[in-house]
């Protein structure tokens, strides 16, 4: 999977190939390019997560591992899943060479995923979206599910293409429709932010725009 705020390089999102399983789509897509994100954190979820007390996160989607390598860096005991073994294994290698002992990573595909219950303080999940199958929602639960009392669910997506574009191969996100599914049953769910907001960005010909990111946070009562 991808954090897309973190592009290293010029990335286009060519039409997937319908050939291609999840794992061979993303696995060519990691290895066409020595590196695709820039391994800095999404800022946004380091503002929503910045006041939370360390514990125990998994990042859903994990890519090259810059979100899981900031939250082991703030003392969290972080753990990252992704489709992709190339994307884990370049995670891996900068948690190594940061001496990062709190970060891990497995490489896994998230529909067979069955977290332990109650099992984690924080779920993240930045831009986990998809050209290619991926069953978004469903993941989201059984993930959620992991969550402690008082744990956080925190997801960053596309909720529109960027502003120079007209269309984007992944599924857009209605922030409030899917807080809606997600904090089930509602007894049991806080949402603490349900929004969307506007992220100023450059386009690939140099112009700028903005992209416009669904921000949720649900927290387990």
């Amino acid at each position: 999977m991808a954090h897309e705020h973190q592009h290293a390089a010029p990335h286009d999102h060519t039409a997937a190939d319908p050939s291609l399983s999840p794992t061979d789509h993303w696995e060519q897509r990691y290895a066409d390019s020595e590196r695709i994100w820039s391994g800095q954190v999404n800022a946004t979820l380091a503002e929503v997560t910045a006041d939370l007390t360390p514990g125990t996160a998994i990042d859903l989607g994990c890519g090259e591992g810059g979100d899981v390598l900031w939250l082991a860096e703030q003392g969290w005991i972080a753990h990252g899943l992704d489709i992709s073994p190339t994307a884990v294994d370049r995670a891996r290698s900068e948690a190594s060479a940061r001496g990062l002992e709190g970060a891990s990573f497995t490489a896994t595909d998230l529909d067979a995923w069955r977290p332990e219950p109650e099992s984690a303080d924080l779920v993240t999940a930045s831009f986990f979206q998809s050209e290619v199958a991926l069953d978004r929602v469903s993941i989201l639960r059984r993930a959620a599910a992991a969550l402690r009392p008082g744990g956080h669910l925190v997801t960053i997506s596309h909720a529109a293409p960027p502003s120079w574009a007209e269309h984007h191969p992944a599924h857009m996100v209605d922030v409030r429709t899917e807080a809606e599914q997600l904090a089930q049953p509602a007894a049991d769910w806080v949402v603490e932010v349900a929004e969307d907001r506007r992220r100023p960005a450059v386009s690939p010909d140099g112009t700028h725009g903005e992209h416009l990111d669904a921000v949720m946070v649900l927290r387990r009562r």
